[in-house]
């Protein structure tokens, strides 16, 4: 049995992680943080797919590869596989997961669009935090593909709280 770390450990690690690239180190460049803790995320990405992948053989195309993704890697890492995957068949694949565990925590703002400017100024920067949570994940993701020998691109939308999409775009 390999070792496991605590969620809540993760969770206060990420958090904390986040918080001081983007409000100590970074506080006026919030691209330079999201970029910083994006390569974080890469080399985690990186060493784990390398660890995982140890005993295999290697992947002998892109479906091949983001299929362990969603399945191995992602239970290695959240113990629940992705929730749906899509692909328009042209180096764009989807993952879709329904209960993001970084994000459960999250508070969902269900104030109405029409509030306060004070209001809708705190629900921006909410939804700047959140998104600059999930850097660190599209490392993740982009760092085990990479060292699956696939390069890419990955983004995601969290349109849908505590649901997150991971947008795929291979470089040809």
């Amino acid at each position: 049995m390999g070792r496991e770390v605590s969620e809540s450990c993760i969770d206060s690690l990420l958090t904390e992680v986040v918080s001081t690239y983007c409000n100590r180190f970074y506080a006026n460049k919030p691209e330079l943080a999201a970029r910083r803790i994006e390569a974080i995320g890469y080399q985690v990405g990186h060493q784990l797919s390398e660890r995982y992948t140890m005993e295999r053989p290697r992947f002998s195309d892109h479906l091949e590869a983001i299929k362990f993704i969603c399945k191995d890697f992602w239970f290695e890492l959240f113990k629940k596989q992705i929730d749906n995957l899509k692909t328009n068949h042209r180096g764009t694949f989807v993952l879709q997961d329904n209960r993001f565990c970084w994000l459960t925590r999250m508070s969902i703002d269900q104030s109405p669009e029409n509030g306060t400017s004070e209001e809708l100024s705190i629900m921006a920067d909410n939804k700047a935090m959140q998104s600059m949570h999930l850097y660190f994940p599209c490392g993740i993701i982009r760092g085990a593909l990479s060292n699956l020998g696939i390069p890419c691109a990955v983004s995601a939308d969290i349109s849908n709280l505590p649901a997150c999409s991971f947008v795929i775009r291979i470089k040809a």
